[in-house]
């Protein structure tokens, strides 16, 4: 959560009654439905809360920007709580609670618009994704190979078997740093608040050392970092074919080891453009769109 919170408010209502809300780094899509109903009323009563629910985490950044165990017990928010349990949760020992504080923020709206009867809630952080659903409703979700980009490579859909998901995706050149390499690590969780802990932690594994990897210490790049005296990836040259395997390897251990302990519920990693999943993310794929789903490697 960098940036100010003295940034103004704003409301705006897109297409299908969609509302973004934004203020500060937070920038939400809300989208909510009564069957097939758009609710755009309550989309707008949802940024609202939204605002509400950075304020409060605000209130408490200092705190969160530490490595869990270096976290005092006085913290009360619930929100903050929430945030502090994912990371732990994942457990990487550098792991701060920032690292679920957009998919915190994106449950804590879905929960919202879920309470007061929308039949279907979708909410996107930033690409933080918070689903909740009833009846016989699904989710479709569009996957993208490097965070950086506008397209969308594959989707997955996800169903009404399970009331709440949570995908979040972490990666080189996104919004938040990473000490990896990966160009992208989605992670599908119950939760958007442990998936965006999750995918940190499994784009982090897939760092690799050599010549083309160039890091230097978070504070330089972010003077606001909440992981300061870290390496972090800044630039990646043309890599060799067994340094992108060794990467992809690493990062899908660790999202085994995070479906074994059912943290999560699956991921897929992308390396230099070399692709590896686990099984629950090659089932979630929709066939088609487009249908790459054999240039997919690293099958766990």
């Amino acid at each position: 959560m960098t940036g100010s919170l003295k940034h103004q408010q704003t409301i705006r209502v897109l297409q299908e009654g969609d509302v973004m809300a934004e203020w500060g780094p937070m920038r939400l899509v809300i989208s909510s439905f009564v069957g097939r109903v758009p609710q755009r009323e309550m989309n707008v009563d949802a940024a609202r809360h939204a605002f509400s629910t950075l304020e409060k985490i605000g209130q408490w950044r200092e705190k969160l920007s530490r490595a869990c165990p270096h976290i005092p017990n006085q913290i009360e928010e619930p929100l903050a709580l929430e945030m502090v349990c994912s990371a732990l949760t994942v457990g990487d020992a550098d792991l701060t609670p920032m690292a679920a504080v957009a998919g915190t923020i994106a449950d804590a709206v879905a929960d919202y618009l879920a309470d007061r009867g929308m039949t279907k809630a979708i909410v996107n952080n930033g690409g933080d994704i918070a689903i909740r659903l009833r009846g016989e409703n699904s989710a479709t979700v569009g996957i993208r190979e490097d965070v950086r980009s506008h397209e969308f490579s594959h989707v997955i859909r996800l169903g009404s078997e399970r009331a709440s998901w949570g995908v979040a995706t972490s990666g080189l050149g996104g919004r938040s740093l990473t000490r990896g390499i990966a160009s992208a690590a989605t992670v599908i969780a119950q939760k958007a608040s442990i998936a965006d802990a999750a995918a940190t932690a499994v784009g982090n594994a897939s760092f690799v050392e050599d010549r083309q990897v160039i890091q230097e210490n978070a504070e330089k790049i972010d003077p606001a970092t909440d992981i300061p005296g870290i390496a972090v990836t800044c630039k990646v040259g043309p890599l060799k074919e067994e340094t992108r395997s060794l990467s992809l390897q690493r990062a899908l251990r660790r999202a085994a080891e995070l479906v074994e302990r059912k943290i999560i519920l699956g991921a897929g990693v992308v390396v230099d453009g070399r692709i590896g999943m686990t099984d629950f993310f090659r089932e979630c794929l929709i066939d088609g769109f487009p249908d790459k789903r054999a240039s997919f490697s690293g099958k766990l």
